[in-house]
């Protein structure tokens, strides 16, 4: 959704914790709250709407945006540069599977990546390193399986099916374009089959409603009713994002 103010940065003290927090105006009808990897507090606001009713928001979701920075803090410090070795594990379909690495012997040879016994089995490359190897596969493996969810996601709608384009994004797990596709981030093929599902099918109710207002989330609801759920799995386990 295009912003049409600039973020605009306010500080609450409520209890004995202060929030910073900047507010976007948006053409909306609702106010959207979210709490980033990096900790920061963002707001989506509609055109106008009064500050002290901001405020009011806030602290009713006091209790949720302190759970947030806990949760996030927490995986900050568990969280470490992942290493392409053998032995180091990576996500794979909402689990963690162990790498082994291959040496390829044949300096000629062109190596590859393939999920075996349970292991993400990685054969070396004289000219790629391992990280570019896996992410290929990774994105391979998004375009096998993602139409085929999509696919099985459309029944749902009655409607003509907008294009599917797969690409890699930076901060967004998909979107639903003014030209009527349906974009889905590779790094998807990280989660798990149901929260690939629920990205679907948030993006294809946006057919339907092109903003997040109460009737787009209801209309949501009909066609996912555990989103929420599934929203706050993929939002945490996937929080570098």
């Amino acid at each position: 959704m295009k912003s049409i103010s600039e973020p605009q940065t306010h500080t609450l003290r409520y209890g004995d914790h202060t929030h910073t927090y900047t507010i976007t105006e948006q053409d909306r009808k609702t106010i959207r709250l979210t709490v980033y990897p990096d900790l920061s507090i963002k707001l989506f606001s509609p055109l106008g709407y009064p500050h002290e009713k901001i405020e009011k928001f806030i602290k009713r979701k006091d209790a949720w945006i302190r759970k947030q920075l806990r949760e996030l803090k927490r995986l900050q410090r568990s969280r470490k540069p992942k290493e392409y070795i053998s032995g180091e594990s990576h996500l794979y379909l909402g689990r963690q599977y162990r790498l082994l690495v291959v040496e390829n012997s044949d300096p000629m040879a062109v190596g590859n990546v393939r999920f075996e016994n349970g292991r993400i089995v990685i054969t070396t490359d004289p000219h790629l390193s391992n990280q570019e190897l896996l992410e290929a596969w990774y994105c391979e493996r998004a375009a096998e399986l993602f139409p085929k969810r999509y696919k099985a996601m459309l029944p749902k709608f009655n409607c003509e099916p907008p294009q599917l384009v797969i690409r890699t994004m930076k901060t967004r797990w998909g979107s639903y374009t003014s030209k009527k596709r349906v974009i889905l981030n590779t790094e998807l093929i990280k989660a798990a089959k149901e929260c690939i599902d629920y990205v679907i099918i948030h993006e294809l109710c946006h057919i339907k409603h092109q903003n997040h207002s109460k009737e787009y989330y209801r209309h949501l609801s009909s066609k996912c009713p555990n989103w929420k759920q599934l929203k706050e799995k993929l939002e945490m386990r996937f929080a570098g994002i």
